[in-house]
């Protein structure tokens, strides 16, 4: 590893030098507050990426196929689940962080091609000269805001859109809403899936109100949690997935989402019309 000093916020002298020599562990000042890079204590070739005190990603320099965050690995599996078939794979992440499902893309769909829409151009150039990204096109890192970036794009262009983006612990509103999911499903082709992370408490009213919205403008949904989060007993992450094809048809998905180290349940889309049932769909303002 490199020698770089880490930067001490509010101290713009004090940042680490990008020349590619990998992470060191500190608090370097970034474009929207502070990034902490923290070395895995049960890893030796992990690590730990948070942004303004949230933990953000997990990396393992040394095996891009490893997900540490359980819902990085449900969004893997039903991703995986949905293309047996093999075939391109052209994929947006609106929300970069680490890069970690890139990596994990890049590595077991060689062809694919993707796009990470990061807000924070400092992270994302400190990103990429920490954790070792393939370069464009296999993976190409786009700063800029979600939601205008998804309104530029071309119909059709994508195969796949993971939206994990997260002002604090919640996703900002207008990545939420019935308007922006519509351009989504615009940008997606026939066949295209589309990916949410939503973080909520137990209560799972802004789950309730997501899927409501994404059921409004998909054909088929699906949502991935543990039973623990849909039983309403703590804050997590709950995985909303929509798309004009039947999601849920792989019997392996249950299997493979059962094996992790946070089992989790796939809700079809009549189980997921029935938990949204009554929600109010999200607009914009």
């Amino acid at each position: 590893m490199g020698r770089q000093r880490p930067a001490r916020p509010g101290d713009p002298k004090a940042q680490p030098d990008l020349a590619g020599s990998g992470p060191v562990a500190g608090t370097y000042d970034i474009d929207t507050g502070t990034c902490e890079v923290e070395a895995d204590p049960f890893n030796p070739n992990g690590w730990i990426l948070k942004v303004n005190g949230v933990p953000s990603s997990h990396i393992d320099l040394s095996d891009p196929l490893r997900l540490d965050f359980e819902y990085m690995r449900w969004i893997a599996a039903l991703v995986e689940s949905q293309r047996r078939a093999g075939g391109p794979l052209r994929a947006l992440h609106l929300g970069g962080g680490a890069c970690s499902l890139a990596r994990y893309f890049a590595a077991s769909a060689p062809e694919a091609r993707q796009v990470v829409v990061e807000l924070d151009g400092r992270l994302a150039g400190l990103v990429r000269d920490w954790f070792d990204l393939p370069r464009a096109p296999l993976v190409r890192i786009r700063v800029g805001e979600a939601r205008e970036v998804t309104e530029s794009l071309t119909a059709g262009s994508r195969d796949l859109i993971i939206r994990d983006v997260f002002a604090g612990s919640k996703t900002p509103r207008p990545l939420t809403t019935l308007e922006f999911t519509q351009q989504a499903k615009r940008v997606l082709s026939e066949n295209g899936l589309y990916l949410v992370n939503c973080g909520d408490s137990p209560d799972l009213g802004g789950a309730r109100r997501e899927a409501a919205t994404i059921g409004e403008a998909f054909t088929y949904t699906a949502v991935i949690a543990d039973p623990a989060m849909l039983k309403g007993r703590r804050y997590g992450n709950v995985i909303i997935a929509g798309s004009e094809t039947p999601l849920d048809q792989d019997p392996g998905l249950a299997r493979v989402l059962l094996g992790g180290g946070v089992p989790a349940h796939v809700w079809d889309d009549a189980r997921v019309r029935k938990f949204s049932n009554g929600a109010q769909v999200l607009h914009d303002e």
